[in-house]
């Protein structure tokens, strides 16, 4: 991605000596660039957080690497993640996009991005931004968790059962409690790197 990511290391760069989430394949660059540069650090541009809101609604029932082998696709297919031209989308945008086996061609995931950006922008106007909408849940702190293995980091909670039931009824689609916690997990909301990974607290 460009402007709207956190700059990636060099693949050769990239020490796979260090001790990370044990989620994350040794064997690949992408996953690894993906935990080392971007998951679990707080995330405050509108623009990263439509962009994980797409990604995660489509990743449902699938994996996550999944979609991120078809991350530039979307980027490149959904204007760049900006939520103001996703929402103008229309039938014979849809009809192209289940084309274009460069996404995941899902129809209901597809309109559900258009609905979202639509929703999106409507936070944004009643709050000033999504962020400041999301944030404000947390008190503007992340939550630091202390898990000490995997099996410990739950999929979901108490707080994103409340804010993915908020958005649900504000009209967001494919977005409950477990991709909402993926969401919270993906943008420094809450940061579940596990104690023995060295990420936790940079």
């Amino acid at each position: 991605m460009t402007n709207n990511i956190k700059s990636r290391p060099n693949e050769e760069n990239i020490n796979k000596t260090l001790t990370r989430c044990a989620w994350v394949p040794k064997d690949n660059e992408m996953y690894i660039q993906y935990h080392d540069t971007e998951w679990g650090r707080p995330v405050h541009e509108d623009h990263i957080h439509f962009e994980f809101i797409i990604l995660e609604s489509a990743q449902a029932g699938l994996s996550w690497l999944t979609v991120l082998k078809k991350r530039e696709n979307y980027k490149r297919l959904f204007a760049n993640f900006n939520p103001q031209e996703v929402a103008k989308f229309n039938n014979k945008d849809i009809e192209k996009l289940m084309q274009n086996a460069g996404i995941i061609r899902n129809r209901m995931k597809i309109e559900a991005a258009i609905a979202n950006a639509k929703v999106f922008l409507k936070i944004q106007k009643e709050f000033g931004s999504f962020d400041k909408y999301i944030w404000n849940y947390v008190n503007n702190k992340p939550i630091y968790n202390e898990f000490k293995t995997l099996a410990e980091v739950p999929a979901r909670t108490e707080l994103s059962d409340k804010i993915s039931k908020d958005l649900k009824n504000r009209g967001f689609r494919f977005f409950g409690t477990t991709i909402c916690y993926a969401h919270m997990q993906a943008t420094g909301i809450t940061n579940d790197h596990t104690i023995d990974c060295f990420c936790k607290n940079k």
